[in-house]
């Protein structure tokens, strides 16, 4: 594992060699609308690549650049081609086309085959799905699908927590109380996304997306006490299963030596899977309310990506005065109360 900043642990970047149709069948079955028609026996081909292939010129008779390892989709002019053919014809193009090594078959507009040509799909072991969403739609849905599955992922040791809508990633070195603060978020209203083992993944430019794991899901250990089932013991609003990575939150204990961020006019950020995401270093002291801050990080960030930074405002206001001074000789401006007058209302 990799470590980053004062500790915290990262997985090199790994992107999946591989699917196989089955998982791509049984994970977006009814999301898809996906029909098994044929090929039972050929779900264990390997889909290696993320983009789609509609085999149109194959079908014509050119195959010198036939991206058969993708998954084909036939459309309507697929269709339509074959159906202007004779069936002798129709076979024989369709047979041409199975002689490749092709993971699966898609159709869709809940399109038919000729019972041949299905025949054919069943001998050649190519699984032959079909859906009734429109081609347009269908290969939106699937390409998105494909993309998360090739999609570079790294998994990170920390707590991951959305707190007003803003995803935070709480990351430090073991046992500096990551899960706590979460718990203690959670307890305040917000929602955990995973505890310990996050899995973060690139999804699209610039975006990261962040969820637990299959076995881990919503289950958190708190030294001293054990696992909780955040769950079960906060209720179904207590949780979410993916937030987007908005925050890197690192939690280490104070130093004096320590650099840390005072009027936050220098923006920190650090890269996760090629992506620049703000970061804020929280150092640790008794007393300090860790938990109130996370929720002003978040309120902040909100502001920000509103339009609103408090940090240049008071810049801005700071160098209006510094001005001020300069042209009129007053070096007191600037340093009067918020209010000239306390009025007789003394609340």
């Amino acid at each position: 594992m990799a470590d980053k900043g004062s500790g915290w642990r990262t997985t090199p970047p790994m992107r999946k060699e591989s699917i196989t149709v089955r998982h791509f069948y049984e994970a977006s079955r009814e999301r898809f609308k996906l029909t098994l028609l044929a090929g039972a026996r050929g779900l264990d081909n390997r889909i290696t690549d993320k983009n789609l292939h509609r085999p149109g010129l194959a079908l014509a008779g050119y195959v010198e650049l036939f991206t058969f390892h993708r998954v084909q989709i036939f459309g309507n002019t697929e269709i339509f081609y074959l159906r202007s053919l004779e069936l002798p014809e129709r076979i024989e193009v369709f047979r041409r086309l199975a002689s490749f090594e092709v993971p699966c078959i898609v159709t869709t507009n809940a399109n038919k085959l000729d019972d041949e040509l299905v025949r054919i799909c069943e001998e050649r072991n190519i699984p032959l799905f079909e859906t009734s969403f429109e081609t347009t739609k269908a290969i939106f849905f699937l390409s998105d699908f494909l993309e998360d599955q090739f999609n570079l992922q790294t998994v990170i040791h920390g707590a991951f927590v959305d707190v007003y809508g803003v995803g935070l990633l709480f990351v430090g070195r073991s046992g500096i109380g990551k899960s706590e603060v979460a718990l203690d978020l959670i307890e305040r209203g917000h929602r955990l996304v995973a505890d310990d083992v996050v899995m973060v993944t690139q999804k699209g430019e610039g975006i990261l997306m962040g969820a637990g794991t299959d076995l881990v899901r919503h289950f958190m250990e708190i030294r001293g006490l054990g696992l909780l089932n955040v769950r079960e013991m906060f209720g179904i609003r207590a949780i979410r299963f993916q937030k987007r990575v908005e925050v890197v939150v690192e939690l280490e204990e104070w130093s004096p030596d320590g650099e840390y961020t005072r009027t936050g006019l220098d923006e920190s950020t650090v890269k996760l899977l090629e992506v620049e995401v703000p970061h804020v270093k929280l150092p640790i002291i008794t007393g300090k309310n860790i938990t109130v801050i996370a929720e002003v990080i978040a309120l902040n960030y909100l502001l920000k990506h509103y339009g609103y930074d408090a940090s240049k405002e008071f810049a801005g206001k700071l160098e209006k005065i510094l001005i001020e001074r300069s042209e009129s000789g007053n070096a007191d401006a600037g340093t009067d109360r918020v209010i000239p007058y306390f009025e007789h209302d003394f609340e």
